[in-house]
């Protein structure tokens, strides 16, 4: 280099570290070959994997494991009876816009599915439920009582997920859950005799802080032995199945007829009506 050089970023010596995952890509998970078969997780899919059925070829590719028939099962019926064709919630409501605003379909369902990551419902709120009971288990058992633990994890600032429900205190899909769980002998676990506790803990101090769904399902995937994360991508589809007839009630309606809203029905409470200043 030359005094008159323009610096350079790094020093001549000093490799890129992207430069090793430049050119050819290893990968673990699987490949195509176009004209001959394809590998998925390490089996063939053609020939391996052929009768699979597909929720658990979902597992598999989340969890790179075979997931127990018994927790697929589990998980298939909870989908079904959480799969409402409700546009006015809100995951739906989008699915009803893109069709109002034609849309097309998959456009309209990626978005629905995008908001399903909400913070209070769906798969935020149940990843944090999920992290939240895993942690106080592990503190349970490392021998402080479980009043301290939950006192201290308010007192702190902590937003309790997976307790509540902000429009109803029922959930009527708790009992179907509960049985479908003893069902299949998958109600003993801990983590799910722990989120009781919690609920027993949260009613004796007169809280509105009950177990709901997220928290429920949160505390089986824990007994699972799933991550967080694993458990929010395997749930990827589960409204999915409601939001496919809000979409297509909204394009048999005129364009735009979905939450159309008339001026007079807005309660305007800013700026009072002012003239219009005149010209210089």
């Amino acid at each position: 280099m030359t005094p008159d050089s323009p610096p350079s970023a790094a020093p001549p010596s000093a490799a890129h570290p992207l430069l090793a995952h430049t050119g050819a890509q290893p990968t673990r998970v699987g490949a195509a070959f176009p004209g001959q078969r394809a590998v998925f997780r390490g089996r063939d899919l053609h020939r391996d994997l052929r009768d699979h059925h597909w929720l658990g070829l979902c597992a598999l590719a989340v969890f790179g494991r075979e997931v127990p028939k018994a927790q697929l099962d589990f998980f298939d019926s909870i989908w079904v009876w959480t799969s409402y064709p409700d546009l006015r919630l809100w995951n739906n409501r989008i699915a009803a816009l893109a069709g109002t605003t034609r849309s097309t379909a998959n456009l309209g369902l990626s978005a629905a599915e995008a908001m399903s990551e909400a913070t209070i419902f769906g798969r935020g709120n149940e990843y944090r439920a999920m992290d939240f009971l895993i942690k106080v288990q592990q503190r349970v058992q490392a021998g402080e009582p479980l009043a301290e633990v939950l006192t201290r994890f308010l007192a702190d600032g902590g937003r309790l997920a997976g307790y509540g429900r902000p429009i109803s205190t029922v959930d009527e899909r708790m009992p179907l859950t509960l049985a479908k769980a003893r069902e299949l002998g998958l109600d003993q676990g801990p983590h799910l005799a722990l989120a009781w506790a919690i609920d027993d803990y949260f009613a004796q101090q007169g809280k509105p802080l009950r177990l709901n769904l997220g928290g429920l399902v949160s505390a089986f995937a824990a007994d699972f032995g799933w991550s967080p994360r694993e458990f929010t991508m395997f749930l990827f589809p589960a409204f999915l199945a409601g939001m496919h007839p809000c979409y297509l009630e909204a394009l048999e309606l005129p364009a735009g007829a979905r939450f159309a809203m008339r001026c007079d029905d807005v309660a305007y409470e800013g700026v009072a009506p002012r003239p219009w200043p005149p010209a210089a």
